[in-house]
């Protein structure tokens, strides 16, 4: 791998978001759409609180998903990643520089966010806020890292997009936002403790109730990043030059 070469293809994906309007609202606007709607439906009551944090988590994830997977696979099969990849750069420049360009547009996503969250709709966060942005931020890289894992097993966007529910769907009903993960059958519960999304769950519960996070929030941020660090892995073994 090379930093020029990584750093290059991740100027060139950000240019091609800058230009691409919707993308961007998908990506920014769309989050705060569905927090705004949340905390309008549940206003004057505390659910509001209890279920915002852990959402202002799983909607960054599931957009950042879906730009990613169909973003790679345009991009396989334009015939963009052939032409690239008989230049001297390798898949690991390839898939780092998409992580990268995506890390930026996922703290971008996670400011813009958290501040709505917080300040316009009155998410109450009992641990610092910063910690709540942070895991936010690793919520969104680890739906690029997966976004661009499944785009490796799609032939068309079609197809990437109907990964999600293979990719999501289950992590969204075992991570404990929907019913606590101590309450799960047995079966379930060894799956739940394995999902990435789960302990991006677990930490936003903890940011936003305890004062004090500290060491239950580092834990589960670590089992994120290895999440999101494998998956680029795999994700760069599995990438094809194009699309049979």
């Amino acid at each position: 791998m090379n930093v020029h070469r990584t750093l290059v293809t991740a100027g060139r994906v950000l240019a091609q978001l800058r230009a691409d309007h919707r993308t961007i609202g998908l990506m920014l606007v769309v989050p705060c759409v569905l927090i705004g709607l949340l905390a309008w439906i549940f206003q004057d009551t505390p659910v509001f609180d209890g279920l915002g944090a852990p959402l202002l988590g799983v909607f960054p994830f599931v957009v950042m998903f879906i730009v990613t997977s169909v973003a790679t696979l345009r991009e396989r099969t334009s015939g963009t990643l052939e032409r690239l990849l008989t230049t001297p750069m390798g898949k690991g420049d390839f898939m780092l520089g998409y992580a990268l360009a995506f890390g930026v547009m996922a703290v971008l996503q996670a400011l813009v966010a958290t501040a709505f969250a917080v300040w316009v709709c009155g998410l109450d966060v009992a641990g610092p806020l910063w910690q709540l942005v942070v895991v936010a931020v690793l919520d969104a890289l680890l739906g690029s890292a997966l976004g661009l894992l499944a785009s490796g097993f799609a032939r068309t966007e079609f197809q990437a997009v109907q990964f999600m529910p293979a990719f999501v769907l289950p992590q969204f009903l075992l991570c404990g936002l929907l019913v606590g993960r101590d309450r799960l059958p047995d079966l379930l519960r060894p799956v739940s403790d394995v999902l990435p999304l789960s302990y991006a769950v677990d930490a936003m519960k903890v940011v936003t109730t305890s004062a004090a996070p500290g060491g239950d929030v580092l834990a589960d941020a670590v089992v994120i990043l290895v999440w999101v660090v494998a998956s680029l892995v795999l994700g760069s073994l599995t990438l094809r030059r194009r699309t049979p």
